[in-house]
C-alpha cells in the first residue's frame, strides 16, 4: 500500500504540520472548555469531556491525517479523543463551525465518535472500551469477504487508535489471538501509551510484555519511545546513563518528573547509584527550558518520529505502533495523575491560547486563506475525498418458501434447512448470506449449509479429509465460501457480524450475516453485539440450543434471561418460534430487514427439542396460510380456539406442546381454553405500547390473537423468565399467572426438568384452574 507522503521530508513541511498540530490541540481543548464553562447549563449536571486524553492523541492524529491517511483507509478513534477527530474534520471542511460549541449537546457532537449520530464523517463508532479498538479487525475481514465473494470493496488500511488502558480488555486479546487476524496486513493499531488510567498512573504497565504478546501473535511491532530532543541528549556524554535511568524508572516516578520545574527536575533526575554523576554532569549543561521540554519529549509527540513509524509499516501482516505519550501533553494538566476528566481554568485556557495561537474570544477562527497551514488543510481534504458509494438494494427474499414440515423436527434443525432451501428458492439472495460461528457449526445444524457453500478463507486451502468416507462435514476453505468459522470467542463472533452488517453502507454491498452460538453465551456476547447495532451493524444472532429444554446438559448450559434480552434490546426484533415453519418465516422476515438504511437486526432463540410438526396445524388454504404467516412474523397467532373460552394459554417456543396438552385436559374438565402461540414478545410489547400511544408500531396482531370478545384469564408459559410474557395481561386487563424459569437449572430428563420448573402440563392445568375458579 502506497503512502501519500512522497518526496523528501523537509523542515518547512514539519513546521507547517506543527502549526496544524497546535490548532488541533487548541480546538479540541476549546470544544470541551466551551461545553463545560461557557455554554449555559440549566440542569447543573456534569457535561464532561477529556482534554488530557485528547491532548495525548493530537500529534498522532495530526501526523496520520495530514501525512499518511488515504481515502480508502478507515480509522477507529480512541473514545475520549473524539474532540480531536471533530477538530480535524472542521479544519478539513467536513464539519460546520456551528457544531463546535455543541459537544455533548442534544443533536450536537456525541460524547464519543458515532457513525450514526455525529454530523461529520466517523468511520467506526467507539465508546465501549475494547470494542471500538477491535472493530477495524472485523472491518478488514468484512472488506476482504465482500471483495472475494461479491467484488468492488477495494483496498485500504484499517487503523485503530487505542488507549493503553484498553489493552486490559479481554475482547482485545480474543481478537488479536484469532488465527485469521494474522493474515490481515491492512490492520494497523496505534497504542497511545500514556501509562495513565482514569484514577492513577499505572504502576506496572509492562510495555515490553504487551509488545511481546503482539509479536507472538505475528504482528509487526514498532515502538516510538523518545523524541528528537531526548535523542540528542542521549547522544551526549552521560546520555547512555540518562537513557538507562529513564528506561528503568517506574512509571509513577517518571510522571512525577513531568510536574517538576527545572530546579526540582535537576535534583530528581540524576537519582542515586550507577550513572548518577554522569547524568548530573549532563543536565547541568542544559538550560532550564530545554530540560523541562526534554523530559516530556516522547516519541508519540514527535512528528518526525511518528512520520517514520507510519512510513515503516509492513503491509504483509498486522502492525501495532506503541507510541509513548504524555497524558495532557501541551496542557497545564500534563502528567497529573488525576487529569483524566480535569478541565483547564479560564486562565489556563488563555495561557494555552497565547502559546499556540488560539483566541478565547473567537475560538473557532480558521487559518488565514493565504497561509501554508490553510493550504495543507485544503490539500489534505482533497486527498481524502471519498467517491460516493453506489448503494445496491438487497435482492428480494421470499416470504414463504412453500414447504410444510411434517414428522418430528427441531427449530434448530429448521435453521439449516431454511438456509439450504434458500439457495434453491432465491439464489441471488442466498449468495449474500454469510454465516459465522465460534466452532459450533456441526452442533448447531449448519453442517448441510457449510457443505453446500463452503468455508470462507482469504486463500484456498487443501481439504485433507475430502476423500475420507466417514467425514460428514466437508471443510472446503476457499475465497468464495459463505461460512466463517472463528475460534471459541463469542465476542469475536458478534463483533464480526456487526461489521459484516455495515458493508451496505461502507462499500455499497449488502450482506445478510447470521451469527450462530449457544444461547447461554448470548449474555457474554451481548455488549459487543449491542454496540455493533448502535453503530449501524445489521445482523441476525441465533442462540441455540436454549433454555432448560437442554435437560440433561445441566444448569451451566441453560439460559434463563435471554428472552428478557430479546425483549429489551434496541434495534433488534426478537423471535422464539415453536415450529419449523415458524422458524422459516421469522428467519426470512429477519433477513428481509437487513442491508438497508432503515434496517434492523434480529435475535432468534431456537431449541433442540424434537416437536411433532402436525401440532402447528398449518392451514392448507393459501389465503389462510398467508394470514398465519403474517401473524407469525407480527408476534403471535391463535393456535387453538375454544367455543367459549374460560381461560387463555399463551405459550412460546419449546413448551408449546405442554400448553396444547394442558388445553386438552382442561377441556375434559369443562374449562375450554384458547391457545395462543407467541413468536415474538418483543413485537407484541411494541404493539401494546403503540396502542397506548407511546410509539409507532402496528397493533393489529393484538386484535387477531387476543380479541376483546374472547378475553379470559390468562396463563403465560415459556422456557425463560416468566416476566417476559406477563405484560400480555394488560391487553385485555385480565387476571393472569406467569409460568417460567426463575432458578438455575438441573440436569435430568425433559419431564423431570419441566416438572422442577413448573413448565409441564400439570403446572399449566393447575394455574388455569386457579384462575378459572
Amino acid at each position: 500500500m502506497t503512502s501519500p507522503v512522497t518526496g523528501p521530508r523537509t523542515t518547512t513541511e514539519f513546521a507547517v504540520l506543527r502549526e496544524v498540530e497546535n490548532r488541533v490541540l487548541w480546538l479540541s481543548s476549546a470544544v470541551i472548555h466551551h461545553a463545560n464553562r461557557v455554554r449555559e447549563n440549566l440542569s447543573g449536571l456534569k457535561v464532561g469531556g477529556h482534554q488530557a486524553s485528547s491532548a495525548s492523541m493530537v500529534s498522532i492524529m495530526t501526523t496520520l491525517w495530514f501525512r499518511h491517511l488515504r481515502p480508502e483507509d478507515r480509522v477507529s478513534v480512541k473514545p475520549h479523543a473524539s474532540p480531536v477527530l471533530h477538530s480535524i474534520n472542521y479544519l478539513l471542511g467536513r464539519l460546520d463551525a456551528s457544531y463546535l460549541p455543541r459537544l455533548r449537546e442534544f443533536g450536537g457532537l456525541q460524547s464519543y465518535p458515532s457513525r450514526i449520530k455525529d454530523p461529520d464523517p466517523v468511520d467506526y463508532s467507539t465508546g465501549s472500551v475494547g470494542i471500538g479498538a477491535t472493530a477495524p479487525i472485523w472491518g478488514a475481514l468484512s472488506r476482504r469477504y465482500v471483495d472475494t465473494v461479491l467484488g468492488g470493496a477495494g483496498t485500504g488500511r484499517q487503523y485503530s487508535l487505542v488507549g493503553d488502558a484498553e489493552l486490559d480488555e479481554g475482547a482485545v486479546w480474543e481478537a488479536v489471538l484469532d488465527p485469521t487476524v494474522g493474515e490481515l496486513g491492512e490492520v494497523v493499531w496505534v497504542v497511545d501509551l500514556n501509562r495513565q488510567s482514569l484514577d492513577r498512573v499505572v504502576p506496572n504497565i509492562a510495555a515490553d510484555k504487551l509488545q511481546g504478546m503482539f509479536a507472538a501473535a505475528g504482528w509487526q511491532v514498532i515502538t516510538v519511545k523518545y523524541g528528537q530532543l531526548l535523542e540528542e541528549l542521549f547522544a551526549r556524554p552521560g546520555g547512555a546513563e540518562l537513557r538507562r535511568r529513564i528506561d528503568e524508572m517506574p512509571n509513577p516516578e517518571y510522571q512525577r518528573l513531568l510536574r517538576c520545574g527545572a530546579q526540582e527536575l535537576r535534583r530528581r533526575l540524576a537519582g542515586v547509584g550507577r550513572g548518577a554523576a554522569e547524568i548530573q554532569a549532563l543536565v547541568d549543561q542544559v538550560d532550564d527550558d530545554t530540560l523541562v521540554d526534554a523530559i516530556a519529549n516522547l516519541g508519540g509527540h514527535d512528528l518526525e518520529a511518528l512520520d517514520r513509524a507510519f512510513s515503516s509499516i509492513d503491509d504483509t501482516r498486522p502492525t501495532v505502533i506503541f507510541a509513548y505519550t504524555v497524558k495532557g501533553y501541551g496542557l497545564a494538566t500534563r502528567g497529573h495523575p488525576q487529569n483524566h476528566s480535569a478541565l483547564l481554568t479560564q486562565q489556563q485556557m488563555q495561557e494555552l491560547a497565547d502559546r499556540v495561537g488560539g483566541d478565547l474570544d473567537d475560538p473557532w477562527r480558521a487559518f488565514s486563506p493565504d497561509s501554508a497551514a490553510h493550504s495543507l488543510c485544503a490539500r489534505t481534504a482533497e486527498r481524502l475525498r471519498r467517491p460516493e458509494t453506489p448503494s445496491i438494494q438487497p435482492p428480494d427474499l421470499p416470504a414463504d418458501i412453500g414447504r410444510t414440515p411434517s414428522g418430528t423436527a427441531t427449530t434448530q434443525a429448521a435453521l439449516g434447512r431454511t438456509l439450504l432451501d434458500l439457495t434453491r428458492a432465491a439464489p441471488e439472495a442466498a449468495k449474500r448470506v454469510v454465516t459465522v460461528s465460534p466452532d459450533v457449526s456441526s452442533s448447531t445444524n449448519l453442517g448441510g449449509w457449510v457443505n453446500k457453500v463452503g468455508v470462507w478463507s482469504a486463500n484456498e486451502r487443501l481439504n485433507w479429509f475430502a476423500d475420507d468416507a466417514e467425514t460428514i462435514l466437508h471443510w472446503h476453505e476457499k475465497p468464495t465460501g459463505q461460512h466463517i468459522e472463528l475460534g471459541i470467542a463469542e465476542t469475536n463472533l458478534v463483533s464480526l457480524i456487526g461489521e459484516l452488517g455495515t458493508t451496505w453502507s461502507r462499500w455499497g454491498q449488502p450482506l445478510l450475516p447470521i451469527g450462530v452460538l449457544y444461547d447461554p453465551f448470548v449474555e457474554r456476547a451481548l455488549e459487543p453485539w449491542s454496540y455493533g447495532i448502535y453503530a449501524g451493524g445489521q445482523s441476525i444472532l441465533v442462540g441455540t440450543p436454549s433454555g432448560v429444554s437442554l435437560a440433561s446438559e445441566g444448569g451451566a448450559h441453560q439460559s434463563i434471561k435471554t428472552p428478557s434480552i430479546g425483549l429489551e434490546q434496541p434495534g433488534c426484533v426478537y423471535y422464539e418460534p415453536a415450529f419449523a415453519i415458524d422458524t422459516e418465516w421469522t428467519l426470512l422476515a429477519g433477513l428481509a430487514r437487513l442491508g438497508k438504511p432503515d434496517g434492523t437486526s434480529a435475535y432468534l432463540r431456537l431449541s433442540t427439542r424434537p416437536v411433532d410438526q402436525t401440532l402447528a396445524a398449518v392451514p392448507t388454504d393459501p389465503a389462510a396460510r398467508e394470514r398465519r404467516r403474517r401473524q407469525v412474523v407480527a408476534g403471535a397467532y391463535p393456535l387453538r380456539r375454544a367455543a367459549n373460552p374460560k381461560v387463555t394459554l399463551a405459550a412460546m417456543g419449546a413448551v408449546v406442546p405442554e400448553a396444547l396438552a394442558a388445553a386438552d385436559r382442561l377441556d375434559l374438565l369443562g374449562i375450554p381454553a384458547d391457545v395462543v402461540c407467541v413468536t415474538s414478545p418483543d413485537l407484541l410489547y411494541r404493539a401494546v405500547r403503540a396502542r397506548q400511544g407511546h410509539e409507532q408500531a402496528e397493533s393489529w396482531v393484538l386484535d387477531q390473537t387476543f380479541p376483546a370478545e374472547r378475553a379470559a384469564p390468562l396463563v403465560t408459559v415459556l422456557d425463560g423468565h416468566p416476566h417476559t410474557l406477563s405484560f400480555l395481561a394488560t391487553v385485555n386487563r385480565v387476571p393472569t399467572t406467569a409460568l417460567g424459569v426463575t432458578r438455575f437449572g438441573q440436569s435430568g430428563s425433559l419431564d423431570d426438568v419441566y416438572r422442577y420448573h413448573g413448565l409441564n402440563a400439570d403446572s399449566i392445568v393447575a394455574a388455569a384452574l386457579d384462575l378459572a375458579d
